[in-house]
């Protein structure tokens, strides 16, 4: 019998900005492949891969700015978080190889909310959201006006912000999506929650937090 999944992890705004803010990386991810690589062609005809890639970069901006104003205590937390480091992330990082390719689990200190590699995703993401933006604003409204010197170095900051975020979201896909030990982790980015074994194996300190009022 399947355990009910009761925990509450993420609220339904955190739940649609996700998606909004993914379904526009996305399209930035598609849209600049074509753009790097001229080669490819057709889907660039007439500046349409442009167009969509400037809308959707408007979006990937847009919607952090929106939930910030909305959520503004939450929005201060997902950073507080982002940016807290302590001796429980040393331990993790250092028992996570063997326990991601099947070892125990006996090893993995207890983790808050969000787990040591989460963190590690979501510094990627605020790290290159800021390089994407200042380097993406000088391209798209600045180009007649700054440098060639500094536009080319614009094109070079924009690229390796993404590769390095792409690269992360491919293992932030696997770890979230494929592996056999986070099912539950793609379901809970749908309804916002998990189940009592799961968040107390993955999360057990924030889990032990959060329940301690129903004891």
């Amino acid at each position: 019998m399947t355990e009910p999944r009761v925990v509450e992890r993420f609220k339904k705004r955190t739940i649609w900005f996700h998606w909004i803010h993914t379904t526009a990386f996305l399209a930035l991810i598609v849209t600049g492949a074509i753009l790097f690589f001229p080669g490819l062609g057709a889907p660039a005809a007439g500046g349409l891969t442009r167009l969509i890639h400037r809308i959707a970069a408007a979006l990937f901006v847009a919607a952090p700015v929106i939930y910030a104003v909305f959520n503004p205590r939450m929005t201060l937390h997902f950073i507080k978080e982002t940016l807290t480091w302590g001796i429980d992330d040393f331990g993790w990082a250092e028992a996570a190889p063997l326990y991601y390719f099947g070892g125990g689990e006996e090893k993995m200190p207890p983790q808050g909310h969000v787990n040591t590699g989460q963190k590690m995703w979501q510094v990627i993401v605020l790290g290159t959201g800021v390089l994407f933006f200042i380097s993406g604003l000088i391209m798209w409204f600045f180009k007649g006006t700054v440098t060639t010197e500094v536009f080319q170095w614009c094109v070079i900051v924009h690229d390796v912000a993404f590769i390095l975020a792409f690269l992360m979201l491919l293992v932030h896909i696997y770890t979230g999506v494929i592996h056999p030990r986070m099912t539950e982790s793609l379901r809970s980015m749908w309804d916002g929650r998990v189940s009592k074994t799961y968040a107390r194996h993955h999360y057990g300190k924030w889990y032990d937090e959060t329940s301690a009022g129903d004891k």
